[in-house]
């Protein structure tokens, strides 16, 4: 006996069964705008952090061995030096390294947060870093949109306790914070006399990881103001915006 399907109907809810929702600012998501362009044909701008001020930094000497991975891949890279940035509120917002850094982040395209794991966390220097990152700056946000890959090592064992952790923030900084990631355990282990990571399943994954971030960057730097486009904040002026964001009494 056959069978015969019958074919699927695709309809549009009326706007009247969503009383709750504003006409003027709802969007059904568009095909075309993810679509929209010629990319951009720059090499990828990728930005990298480190968390720790240890003459052998071996979150430092990580992020440098996935700096030399994206240069070969074909970006362009700049590092921010830690050293001499104050804890937030303890200087004002006009300090040269806090400036140095936010210029940096909104030249980037796409991040990197290498991080030790200290007392089973990331390093108060990391999350200084990125707490000096603001959330808004007007009605703009800095990191929004922008690729994130993460790195983390450890003196021990095999840890994600900082990844996780920089995981919420880069969801918290509004980042398409990419799948893959890399932890390398007894990090004292994994370089050379010269500073080198050895050959090693571990080095493998940073390859990994730096790929993914680059795919990543690539398939979204065009489209990233489109993907972060919401309707809660199209009702909202610039100002309304500005106030909720920067809730600048907390």
């Amino acid at each position: 006996m056959t069978v015969l399907l019958q074919p699927v109907t695709h309809y549009t809810l009326p706007m009247t069964d969503l009383p709750n929702i504003d006409k003027a600012f709802f969007q059904s998501p568009d095909l075309k705008k993810l679509q929209a362009g010629a990319p951009p044909n720059h090499p990828p701008k990728i930005l990298l952090l480190y968390g720790s001020l240890r003459e052998r930094s071996f979150s430092r000497l990580l992020a440098e061995e996935a700096e030399r991975i994206l240069k070969a891949m074909g970006c362009e890279t700049k590092f921010f030096n830690p050293h001499g940035l104050p804890q937030v509120d303890d200087a004002p917002e006009t300090h040269p390294k806090v400036v140095e850094l936010r210029e940096l982040v909104e030249w980037s395209e796409g991040m990197v947060w290498s991080s030790p794991e200290r007392h089973g966390a990331m390093t108060g220097l990391m999350k200084s870093q990125i707490d000096w990152i603001p959330l808004s700056v007007g009605a703009v946000r800095p990191s929004q949109g922008k690729t994130l890959a993460l790195l983390q090592v450890s003196g021990g064992s095999q840890s994600f306790n900082a990844l996780n952790q920089m995981r919420v923030l880069g969801r918290w900084m509004r980042m398409i914070t990419i799948p893959n990631q890399s932890s390398v355990p007894k990090a004292f282990l994994e370089f050379d006399d010269n500073n080198r990571m050895k050959p090693s399943a571990n080095y493998d994954r940073v390859v990994d990881v730096m790929e993914e971030l680059v795919k990543f960057t690539l398939l979204t730097r065009a489209v990233s103001g489109y993907l972060t486009d919401r309707y809660s904040e199209r009702k909202e002026s610039a100002e309304e915006l500005s106030k909720r964001v920067n809730q600048r009494a907390i």
